[in-house]
């Protein structure tokens, strides 16, 4: 037998039903966020599910009047359940109407969900949603029927989630096979002269898509089981459309620790990669995104040995946020260390960030690579970056993307808004990255 979150929410359930002779019923699995109970506790997990009650009653309120809706939890299953009161004549809400909501439902839980369960979840939020109707049957007892509906509302649920995942899949696959991706180009600055000295490409989805978030658009090509594949056309799109770059700028290029089978990160596909699209090995840089964990260290190497001998240089991305990150550091021996954004955000009054922060420096220069903050935004946190003795940083404060798509973008200078590190000069003349030395000298320029 099935709980309400109260009991007067069951009796106004059964009065519906017998007054309006029937009750529409949206089911949204969420024993997912049970997860969040088992690692933070169960006020955690109140929060959390406080939070989607609140988005799924905001939905569902722009198809029913608050008076013909109640938005309840089913206990002990972890289920939300809406239940709307619509006379039993009104065949349009209840054959059309109502699927239409429950795709809006899904919807709105897959765009904004995210931030319902931050910080305890970080992947997208994905909650099937099922659709029941349930018709009142005076030869029946009216518990009886209201059961059945939330059955068959579990059982659409499942139906739907697996229709969903066949969608997705299908889309990604269409995207990757059509290479339909945006890429941008942000600019890497020196942070006393606001010269850029490199780009790194960004990827999204389709804009005003399902897929323009790059955490959805990664999240469902994992799913899909066509991460690899992802990843790889990522890389071949930001080197074909780096045309819009001016040329002898570093392109960071980001790379999952899945993709070490990639041929393209041998010594040969390296090097056929430098000859086709005209780069120095200087001018590429691997960025290891720490977003999945490097499993076995010693298959890597291999690839880092390979951009050694070439000449093309690495980075470990996300320093800062983990033991994994920092075991990369100490495994891979890379030439860039990128900061998380985390580190970033209010350093300028965080002690414990600007610790982390010099530690970091620290043990860069010890290796002799150099560190790059991510995710500046305000003249504060450039002044502290600088003062603990980090030299490059990216993020809006240093303007906006370069877009892939349009050539005409990089034909002048970026405008920085960086405040006090001064405007971006010309982008032909700005320091090459990993040309300089202890003292800040740029070296020779030799253009890309």
């Amino acid at each position: 037998m099935f709980s309400l979150h109260a009991d007067q929410d069951f009796e106004r359930i059964l009065a519906g039903l017998a007054g309006r002779g029937a009750v529409g019923l949206l089911l949204i699995e969420a024993s997912p966020l049970d997860r969040i109970e088992r690692r933070y506790g169960g006020s955690a997990h109140q929060l959390a599910v406080s939070g989607l009650l609140s988005l799924i009653r905001e939905v569902a309120l722009e198809a029913v009047p608050a008076q013909d809706l109640l938005v309840t939890e089913e206990r002990p299953r972890g289920a939300i359940l809406v239940f709307m009161f619509q006379p039993r004549s009104d065949s349009h809400f209840y054959t059309t109407r109502l699927r239409g909501l429950a795709s809006r439902v899904a919807t709105q839980i897959r765009r904004h969900g995210r931030r319902v369960v931050y910080p305890y979840l970080r992947d997208p939020l994905e909650l099937p949603v099922g659709v029941s109707v349930a018709l009142h049957n005076p030869t029946m007892r009216m518990e009886r029927q209201i059961m059945h509906a939330i059955d068959a509302a579990r059982a659409d649920a499942k139906l739907q989630a697996g229709l969903q995942v066949r969608r997705t899949a299908r889309q990604v696959l269409k995207l990757i096979i059509a290479g339909n991706l945006n890429v941008r180009y942000e600019p890497i600055v020196h942070l006393e002269t606001a010269q850029v000295v490199g780009f790194e490409a960004l990827t999204r989805g389709p804009a005003r898509s399902e897929l323009a978030s790059p955490v959805q658009l990664f999240h469902e090509a994992e799913s899909a089981g066509l991460l690899f594949e992802l990843d790889c056309l990522c890389r071949k799109l930001a080197l074909e459309r780096a045309c819009v770059l001016p040329r002898g700028k570093m392109l960071f290029l980001n790379c999952l620790p899945t993709s070490i089978g990639d041929p393209n990160l041998r010594v040969e596909g390296l090097r056929k990669v430098l000859e086709n699209y005209e780069l120095r090995p200087s001018d590429l840089v691997l960025e290891i995104s720490e977003s999945e964990s490097i499993e076995n260290f010693g298959v890597f190497r291999e690839v880092s040995d390979s951009c050694r001998e070439v000449g093309v240089r690495i980075a470990i991305d996300d320093a800062g946020t983990g033991y994994a990150s920092l075991e990369a550091i100490m495994e891979i021996n890379p030439d860039f260390i990128k900061t998380d954004m985390g580190l970033v955000r209010g350093i300028d009054s965080d002690l414990p960030r600007q610790e982390v922060v010099r530690a970091l420096a620290s043990v860069a220069r010890g290796i002799g690579a150099q560190v790059i903050a991510e995710g500046i935004e305000t003249d504060a946190e450039l002044r502290a970056l600088r003062e603990l003795g980090v030299r490059y940083g990216q993020g809006y404060l240093f303007g906006a993307a370069i877009p892939g798509e349009n050539p005409s973008a990089a034909a002048g200078e970026i405008d920085a808004e960086a405040g006090e590190a001064g405007e971006a000069g010309d982008l032909a003349e700005s320091t090459e990255l990993g040309e300089l030395g202890e003292s800040g000298e740029a070296g020779e320029d030799e253009g890309r």
